[in-house]
């Protein structure tokens, strides 16, 4: 009896277990919520806030390569600092207030090669000038030497090798005598700037650019002061005494040059006011020299122009090696 009740509940037990399951298939799986049919008004509004955030930086990052850009190009505002133009005041003031002075330039052209890299040349100029009209210039370097000589009322260009002397009637200043020996025959030196009654109406001419670079200990064997400044027609960076207020080098670039060549030129025995002799600015053997005729051996190079008639010629004229009549 006990074996047949324990038999009945275990069927009753296996016949529940069955129910259970058919109920549990039957049975639909409960339904997921309902989606929203549009979203909360503020979600909206924070997600165009969000894009306009992420569009605006774009656009920010994009300006600011953009200027970036431009920069490296070299696109900026020239500025004319007044430290740079009062370093330029200085010089002039210096060198104006000379009624004589001595110098000596050594000037290094750079020329194009086959090669491709440019090589230098290099000229010394050894200067004397007595103020408003005499002056001499000898010439040795890696060529021909040549002399200049001005005596206010002549000027003489000397070939000693030639033993050749172009002699040609002067105008009563400087600075017109050098015009007109540019004009006539091609000759140029490149420190007439410095040379003219106002230096700084040279330097400064048609000014665009004037900026204090920063101090050196390393040129002209002094402190010197670093400017640079430009105009249309020249990129000019100049060293400057820190005490004497004398230029002591000039590193040019000029614009008509499509290859941008450099043009250094260090300034050094400077002296202001020394005792000139009378026979300074004249050659006994220029004056006994062969003749030859005054003007230049060919066209002056294109875009030249002397200083005092405003501009710094694009390239350095040849030497005054003229032909004799």
């Amino acid at each position: 009896m006990r074996i047949c009740t324990n038999l009945g509940r275990a069927i009753a037990f296996i016949a529940g277990l069955a129910v259970a399951a058919t109920v549990g298939a039957q049975t639909a799986p409960p339904a997921a919520a309902p989606a929203e049919a549009n979203p909360p008004a503020k979600t909206v509004k924070q997600a165009r806030k969000a894009k306009e955030a992420k569009e605006g930086k774009e656009a920010k990052e994009a300006k600011e390569a953009k200027e970036a850009k431009k920069t490296s190009a070299g696109e900026y505002k020239p500025v004319v600092e007044p430290r740079a133009m009062d370093l330029l005041k200085a010089v002039s003031a210096k060198l104006a207030a000379a009624k004589s002075m001595s110098f000596t330039a050594n000037v290094g052209y750079e020329y194009p090669s086959k090669l491709g890299p440019p090589i230098v040349y290099t000229t010394r100029y050894d200067v004397t000038m007595q103020r408003p009209d005499k002056l001499r210039i000898l010439m040795p370097g890696d060529g021909p030497a040549s002399e200049f000589y001005y005596d206010g009322k002549e000027m003489i260009a000397y070939a000693p090798a030639g033993n050749l002397a172009a002699v040609a009637d002067a105008p009563p200043t400087i600075e017109a005598t050098l015009a007109a020996a540019f004009k006539t025959a091609s000759i140029y030196f490149p420190f007439s700037d410095l040379l003219v009654a106002d230096p700084l109406a040279a330097l400064t001419n048609g000014v665009k650019l004037a900026f204090y670079v920063g101090p050196s200990a390393v040129v002209g064997g002094t402190k010197t002061d670093m400017m640079v400044w430009a105009n249309d027609a020249v990129f000019v960076q100049i060293w400057i005494g820190a005490d004497d207020k004398l230029p002591r080098r000039m590193r040019a670039v000029f614009a008509a040059d499509p290859l941008g060549l450099r043009h250094d030129m260090e300034l050094f025995n400077w002296q202001l006011e020394p005792e000139v002799s009378p026979d300074t600015f004249a050659s006994a053997k220029a004056q006994a020299a062969g003749r030859m005729a005054f003007k230049a051996p060919g066209p002056p190079p294109r875009g030249a122009k002397p200083i005092i008639e405003g501009a710094t010629p694009a390239s350095p004229p040849a030497k005054a090696v003229l032909k004799s009549k």
